[in-house]
Formats: structure tokens, sequence, C-alpha cells
């Protein structure tokens, strides 16, 4: 009997575990031209986030955006990290006022922006206008 519990329980943590390797997840990357323009002209659904170290609306962002880019639903989109203290034309080429600032693009067309927002239900309201 012991063998048998032991199996399943070694079975059930291998289910789980593939289960979370092979989850669909979103594309992560620091901000590149050359990444920006190519994921663009794929089409891809974009998400720039405008974001510095300090900024406490940034830190609570980011776990809502890690878990919004985790779900399957937003598995193609691809997540550009802009940090603003360190990439400032980039950021004016966005033509961006301040961090905390989410800007969505599906191939080369700006769906939408927000800036400072915190809230889960308008975040996901916004990655889903890339879908």
């Amino acid at each position: 009997m012991f063998d048998r519990r032991l199996f399943l329980l070694v079975a059930t943590g291998a289910l789980v575990f593939a289960g979370t390797v092979v989850s669909p997840a979103a594309e992560h990357a620091a901000f590149t031209h050359e990444g920006f323009e190519a994921a663009q002209k794929a089409g891809r659904p974009i998400l720039v986030h405008i974001t510095a170290s300090w900024c406490p609306t940034c830190r609570a962002q980011n776990p809502i955006l890690s878990r919004l880019t985790n779900q399957p639903r937003f598995k193609d989109l691809v997540v550009f990290d802009v940090d603003f203290d360190n990439q400032k034309d980039v950021v004016r080429a966005f033509n961006a006022r301040t961090q905390s600032t989410l800007i969505v693009f599906k191939g080369l067309s700006e769906l939408g922006r927000t800036v400072g927002d915190t809230k889960a239900d308008s975040i996901a309201a916004l990655l889903e206008e890339t879908a």
C-alpha cells in the first residue's frame, strides 16, 4: 500500500510540475527597437510597460501583469519593459510622460494606453484590446 501511495504522490507531483512548465505565457523582453519592430511587423499583440524600479505604482502593476500575462489567453502577447530612467529616448518616442504607463499595440497600431492603473480588471480589459 505504501508503494502505491508513493507512486500516486510522485505521479501527481509530476503532472502538476509538467502543467506549470508547459503552460503558455506571454513573451517578456527588455525593449529594443529591433525587437519591437519585429513584433509589430509580425502582427503580434504587444504590451509596452514603461516602468521604474523605484516606482510604487509600477511595483503594484508587476504582480497583476505577471498573473495576467501567464494566462493562456495572452500566450501570443509580447511584453516589452522600458526603463523610465535609462531609456529616455524610448519614453519620448512613445510620448509617455511618466512611469507606470501601459501601452498596447496590435501590429503597427496603438490600441490604447493607461497611466498609473493598478486595477486588475481594467488592465485585463486593456490587454484584451490586443486579442
